[in-house]
C-alpha cells in the first residue's frame, strides 16, 4: 500500500504533515476526509447530505469555511 503526504495549514495557521496509506493517488476531497478524521474526530461523524450533492466536495469545503483547516498539498511517499 502506498503512503501518501498530506501537507495543511491548521486553524492556528501552522502548517502540518499528517501521512496516510491509499492505494491509488487520493482526490483533495479523500484527504479532507482524512484530515478531518484525525482533527476532528466528532465531526468527522456529522452527516453533511446538506452539502452533498450540491457541492463538489464538501468535506474539504467544510474544513476550510468551519474549521479553517487548508489542504496545501497531497504527495507519495
Amino acid at each position: 500500500m502506498q503512503k501518501w503526504q498530506v501537507t495543511f495549514v491548521d486553524d492556528h495557521g501552522v502548517q502540518s504533515v499528517e501521512l496516510f496509506d491509499c492505494d491509488e493517488p487520493p482526490t483533495m476531497e479523500r484527504a479532507a476526509q482524512w484530515v478531518r478524521a484525525k482533527l476532528l474526530p466528532i465531526s468527522a461523524e456529522l452527516d453533511l447530505n446538506d452539502l452533498d450533492g450540491r457541492t463538489e466536495a464538501p468535506t474539504l469545503r467544510s474544513l476550510r469555511e468551519q474549521n479553517s483547516i487548508q489542504i496545501l498539498s497531497i504527495t507519495p511517499i
